[in-house]
């Protein structure tokens, strides 16, 4: 019993010791059970929405406003034509979309089928079919009011998801497995392969060492960029061969965005390698910091509109998000650079802040 004892004070004591790891266990469940239970919903809000109203009207104006005054959509604009359509689903400035017809007030009046078209953005079909629900459902308390002024009004709603119309997961999930993969070989093996180097004090041959902070990072991530984009192909190569998912833009675009986000994870890597003082540290460091944010903060399983704004607006320094919505763009819509440029320059430039850090901290130390 004693021999017991003494054992488990002498782990208690190794615990307490490494201050870095105890406070990431102390406070790593509480930050899980806050970030669980802000992300983990089915329900959408702010849905980006336009409507096409070629000729407005008392009725159609209704409709618009049923949907301005509803807390689950965001109304964009009323347009008059479906020109603008494109462009906005495409960039992800629209989700969805609700055309009403010509005339629609002589419509209504004369009692005769009004066709309306329902488009969602159907990329993400778990979010797509919420979206497509609560649209649908406004339109149908419009319509049966509209019943009441116009007598025997049938409406007829053509609902359409665009960029995935058999609402297949896949594409989905893929681009989430994609961040998810690189985050783990890039990210996380870069973080552990540095404090290890620390932790077993062969760090400190680099101090007579003539290799420059810059050498020493690019030949310890170097096997890590070649491993994440075997990956990458491997992924695609499974994506593409087996679950049959599109590629309907350039696929060079794509593995170049794809070998930005591997750079962008090997310096979150190094960043976190330059503050761990063990291995133990850094694993847990890295599952916390960035496999929980690209899990449930980048938009791979759950909408980000239904985030509360704080959350939401943290999920901006998340890289899995632009990196998602690039690869979503590419390979489910077809976007190209010009649609995409924005968010291939925020990750541009989280990469390269994250690099000059790391090599500056780790400058630091050597020093």
């Amino acid at each position: 019993m004693n021999a017991f004892a003494g054992f488990v004070r002498k782990e208690a004591f190794h615990i307490l010791r490494d201050r870095q790891t105890f406070w990431i266990l102390l406070l790593m469940p509480l930050v899980q059970v806050l970030i669980f239970g802000y992300a983990v919903r089915t329900d959408v809000r702010d849905v980006r929405i336009a409507i096409v109203d070629p000729t407005p009207s008392t009725a159609t104006r209704a409709l618009v406003q049923r949907f301005a005054s509803s807390t689950r959509f965001q109304l964009m604009g009323v347009y008059p034509t479906m020109q603008s359509l494109d462009d906005g689903f495409r960039s992800g400035v629209l989700r969805q979309a609700v055309v009403l017809p010509r005339d629609a007030d002589r419509l209504l009046r004369g009692q005769a089928t009004l066709p309306i078209q329902l488009i969602t953005d159907g990329a993400d079909p778990n979010t797509g079919s919420v979206m497509q629900s609560y649209a649908t459902a406004i339109i149908q308390r419009w319509h049966a009011e509209s019943v009441v002024r116009a007598g025997s009004l049938r409406i007829d709603l053509a609902t359409r998801m665009r960029y995935n119309p058999t609402l297949e997961s896949v594409n989905l999930f893929v681009p989430g497995l994609i961040a998810l993969v690189l985050t783990i070989v890039s990210a996380m093996m870069t973080a552990i392969s540095i404090t290890r180097e620390k932790e077993t004090g062969t760090m400190e041959m680099l101090l007579v060492s003539p290799l420059h902070p810059w050498a020493i990072v690019a030949g310890k991530v170097a096997p890590y960029v070649a491993m994440g984009f075997a990956n990458v192909l491997l992924v695609l190569g499974a994506a593409w061969g087996v679950f049959g998912m599109p590629l309907r833009g350039s696929l060079v675009l794509l593995l170049a965005e794809c070998l930005l986000y591997i750079l962008n994870a090997l310096a979150l890597g190094i960043v976190i390698s330059t503050s761990a003082q063990t291995q133990r540290t850094a694993m847990i460091a890295a599952l916390a910091g960035l496999l929980l944010p690209t899990l449930m903060l980048s938009g791979f399983i759950f909408p980000l509109e239904s985030l509360p704004t704080p959350l939401r607006l943290f999920t901006n320094i998340v890289p899995a998000r632009w990196f998602l919505l690039i690869v979503r763009g590419i390979m489910v819509k077809g976007a190209g650079l010009a649609t995409l440029w924005q968010e291939t320059l925020i990750l541009v430039g989280m990469t390269l802040a994250l690099l000059v850090l790391g090599a500056r901290r780790l400058a630091i130390r050597l020093d």
